[in-house]
């Protein structure tokens, strides 16, 4: 069996195969709620064969928000929307199912991409941002209000509210979102933290919410049930969050019980400087991977075909690779990669006589 078949278990929640559809947002709910495109669109994701499939950004309050058309999962009708679009997924695929939930902090209130995603002001169809230090974005974008002790402990206590909402709603893993510039990130970075109190400075306490946070949910959580951390490698900035801090942060995070670490990059600020290429943050997941002793580590970018995403695992770089673009571009991309390395798969009874008459055994 090729490597990247081979099943791997996150705390209590086994993985047919080291694929894994990322978090990829859709800016298509209706007041936080899930909608018929999400049911469609993680519904055929789902049908896949990727061993996980991991819903979007989750807001855990509706300051916390990119834009108007956020998920969110901080109210009641919010959770059984949630819950009814699970229910319909897993009327016909058993593929577990994660959700991604965050806060925006100081990259909130924006308009959808395809709209121009511009800052939308608190007084229009915006709101108030919130961050770490009171540091714009971007200019033109609003000056987000400094958090308050008092602040902190209060979005802490909308996470664990989050994540208790998405264990009863049915997920099967919750990913923390610290990565990509959003509040979790703007803490870890010196970019976008210049605290002097417990929460900025010195490399332990930028780390301190993102660590806080995850021990409240996993307090919260059932016993063994998975929580993970979405990271961002590096800010691509000089004097900004590196490679060599997200691996000590990767270390806390294991000691901390995190069932994995999905490392990205970037997102903090419009100065990075980013060279794209096949599998161009793979480097950041490989010296994470090194850092630490058992924590799985999950590869992403730009990593398109399957010969790439199996020398991945096989290498050692990741124990697990996420195919976000490609995989909406192609959604059958793990049926390929299955025929293209001469691996069998499951499929979905109703697709089976779609398997070309050249590739032999490709569907259980």
């Amino acid at each position: 069996m090729n490597p990247l078949f081979s099943p791997i278990k996150l705390k209590n929640l086994n993985l047919n195969n080291r694929i894994v559809v990322p978090p990829m947002d859709q800016y298509s709910a209706e007041d936080g709620l899930p909608v018929n495109w999400h049911t469609m669109h993680y519904g055929n994701l789902a049908a896949s064969g990727a061993g996980l499939v991991i819903v979007e950004a989750t807001a855990v309050e509706p300051a916390g928000r990119i834009s108007p058309q956020d998920l969110g999962l901080w109210n009641d009708a919010q959770e059984a929307a949630h819950k009814g679009m699970l229910d319909a997924i897993r009327s016909y695929s058993s593929t577990p199912m994660g959700i991604q939930i965050g806060h925006a902090g100081r990259k909130g209130s924006t308009g959808r991409p395809w709209e121009g995603g511009k800052p939308l002001p608190p007084d229009g169809a915006g709101w108030e941002i919130c961050a770490p230090s009171p540091l714009p974005f971007a200019p033109g974008h609003q000056t987000p209000a400094e958090l308050t002790a008092a602040d902190i402990a209060r979005l802490t206590e909308s996470f664990v509210a989050t994540a208790k909402r998405a264990v009863r709603a049915g997920y099967n893993l919750i990913e923390l979102h610290a990565a990509h510039g959003y509040l979790m990130h703007e803490f870890l970075s010196p970019l976008s933290n210049a605290r002097t109190d417990a929460y900025g400075g010195s490399l332990e306490n930028r780390m301190r919410f993102p660590l806080e946070v995850l021990a409240a949910v996993l307090a919260a959580v059932p016993a063994n049930y998975p929580v993970g951390v979405r990271v961002s490698g590096t800010d691509f900035i000089d004097e900004g969050w590196n490679v060599q801090e997200c691996a000590t942060f990767a270390q806390t995070l294991e000691k901390a019980g995190a069932a994995y670490i999905h490392v990205s990059g970037g997102g903090l600020a419009p100065e990075q400087r980013i060279s794209l290429a096949p599998g161009y943050q793979v480097g950041l997941a490989a010296a994470v991977r090194a850092a630490v002793t058992e924590l799985p580590v999950i590869a992403v970018g730009l990593i398109t075909e399957p010969e790439l995403a199996a020398s991945i695992v096989v290498t050692g770089q990741a124990d697990m690779v996420a195919i976000g673009r490609a995989m909406m571009y192609d959604p059958r991309w793990v049926w390929h990669a299955a025929a293209a390395l001469g691996q069998t798969i499951a499929a979905p009874p109703q697709y089976l006589r779609c398997k070309p008459h050249n590739v032999k055994d490709l569907f259980a």
